[in-house]
């Protein structure tokens, strides 16, 4: 069954401030982009509104530079620029595979970046026509009072499944948001909450600007990649991805930096994890690296997939990458 797309008004603002204004004006408003993700979910009806404010005629948010401040990327700038830019390539490994591995090539020529940031979280029970979540009584992401993955519980486990969020954070990256109260940059890591119904740290009114991320590395001293594991080899959510970033410092040990999406509610960073010395077997700290992946995450019954197949997966994927690129530094 189809269903149809709801009656809405457009807006076009011209500014950041503009946009902002409208969004004040109208609360009830949604923030549109590429519309890959939102499009979809107005038409399943999980989403309320009758007017959108079009961001794509706001030229800031479509800035892309690479200097020797880093690497500013606006929010309105489609994946497949990013896919092309031969830079963020060279010294963002990670950033330009996880681009790569959204969706499929038209979806990439529309979709953002600060739209596939903002990515709705996702669960087979959410993520369903109007009239099979009315049968099942929907759930408490949406009209409902239960979580049906997790019953017992009071939070809802609908997980994130954005692929470009590990890769910048693993690099360091700041989100630049604008809203009433003006400005404000953050870690990206601390813009997501552990609540699928929740899961964004933004407030009323505001939206993602630019993402900020340190300088690249032009002495080849870092590498890093993205990789995840999905049931299709194109345009696929997530069930885990996983990406790494591995340094060599000036003392010769080796910094590991990993962060997951597709399984918890919120894209994160491992914690604990310590750099591997000279001395240090390294295949030791590659198993005790997995060990540490297998306790952060908590997969639950989103997809059809099970959750302790996902969390080996992301486990042996995250232990796969670091090797190899610690291997890439020598």
């Amino acid at each position: 069954m189809t269903e149809a797309l709801p009656e809405f008004t457009l807006d076009r603002p011209e500014t950041i401030d503009q946009a902002v204004t409208a969004m004040a004006k109208r609360p009830s408003s949604r923030f549109l982009a590429g519309g890959t993700d939102l499009i979809v979910n107005m038409r399943r009806g999980l989403v309320d509104t009758d007017c959108l404010i079009d961001l794509t005629g706001i030229s800031e948010l479509q800035q892309l530079s690479d200097g020797k401040s880093g690497l500013t990327i606006g929010a309105g700038v489609t994946l497949r620029e990013i896919c092309e830019h031969r830079d963020i390539r060279r010294s963002y490994g990670a950033i330009g595979e996880a681009c790569d591995a959204i969706a499929g090539p038209g979806h990439r020529s529309v979709a953002t970046v600060g739209g596939n940031l903002c990515l709705d979280t996702r669960c087979m029970y959410y993520n369903q026509s109007h009239w099979w979540r009315k049968a099942n009584d929907f759930c408490l992401k949406y009209k409902g009072d239960t979580c049906h993955v997790a019953p017992t519980g009071k939070r809802c486990r609908a997980a994130f499944s954005g692929d470009l969020a590990p890769a910048l954070m693993v690099h360091g990256a700041e989100v630049e948001i604008a809203g009433p109260d003006g400005r404000r940059r953050m870690p990206l890591a601390d813009l997501y909450h552990e609540d699928g119904a929740n899961h964004l740290g933004l407030k009323s009114g505001e939206f993602i600007v630019a993402v900020h991320v340190p300088p690249g590395d032009t002495q080849r001293m870092v590498r890093s990649a993205y990789a995840k594991v999905r049931i299709r080899g194109a345009i696929d959510f997530p069930l885990a991805g996983v990406a790494v970033a591995c340094t060599r410092l000036a003392s010769g040990e080796v910094r590991i930096t990993s962060a997951l999406t597709g399984t918890n509610s919120r894209p994160f960073l491992i914690e604990g994890f310590d750099p591997i010395g000279l001395d240090q077997d390294p295949d030791a700290a590659f198993t005790n690296l997995a060990k540490l992946v297998q306790k952060q995450v908590s997969p639950q019954r989103t997809s059809t997939i099970g959750s302790h197949y996902r969390r080996l997966a992301v486990s042996a994927l995250t232990q796969r990458l670091a090797k190899r690129l610690t291997l890439e530094l020598e």
